[in-house]
């Protein structure tokens, strides 16, 4: 259960998530994305509440969970545009069908499926799980940009991260 959790986002704003294994960084992106019901307090976005209407909601939230929610029949192309792997470098497997991707290629995938969403708010847990540390700069490069453009990214990690100015959240 959490308590006393309080925070402010604003466009271009980076919220890490840092914690134990266990301390509810996956159950606060999932009360953050409106998956787990509040039970207590308030989720306010531009000062209303944000779960009055879900699917007002929902349009704004992209949600990447520990599972990458990809098919393995299906080609990495019917995803995501070829645009957005080409984001993630899966490009040159667009073609190919998901199942004989790696897993660090799998979450690239995922990835590329957050960044082809057009949301403004990413709501990202353990999102570098399994990338090399090639994926990992890039991914960092990928966060930059979008919070350039004024989006949000709120993340759980217990690895470092390239967002010298994110704010971060103990749990």
């Amino acid at each position: 259960m959490l308590n006393g959790i309080s925070f402010a986002l604003n466009p271009g704003g980076f919220l890490l998530l840092r914690g134990a294994n266990g301390a509810g960084k996956s159950t606060l992106l999932r009360t953050l994305a409106g998956l787990t019901p509040l039970a207590g307090g308030a989720l306010l976005w531009d000062g209303a509440p944000a779960l009055a209407d879900f699917c007002t909601h929902a349009a704004r939230v992209a949600w990447l969970g520990h599972l990458d929610a990809v098919k393995p029949a299906l080609r990495a192309a019917e995803h995501v545009p070829v645009a957005a792997l080409a984001r993630v470098g899966l490009e040159k497997f667009a073609d190919l069908p998901v199942r004989l991707l790696s897993a660090g290629q799998k979450r690239r995938l995922a990835l590329a499926r957050v960044t082809a969403s057009g949301r403004v708010l990413w709501l990202l847990d353990e999102p570098t799980t399994g990338l090399d540390a090639a994926s990992v700069a890039r991914f960092a490069e990928i966060c930059a940009a979008h919070r350039a453009g004024g989006g949000m990214i709120v993340a759980s990690t217990h690895t470092p991260l390239d967002a010298p100015d994110a704010q971060e959240l103990a749990l």
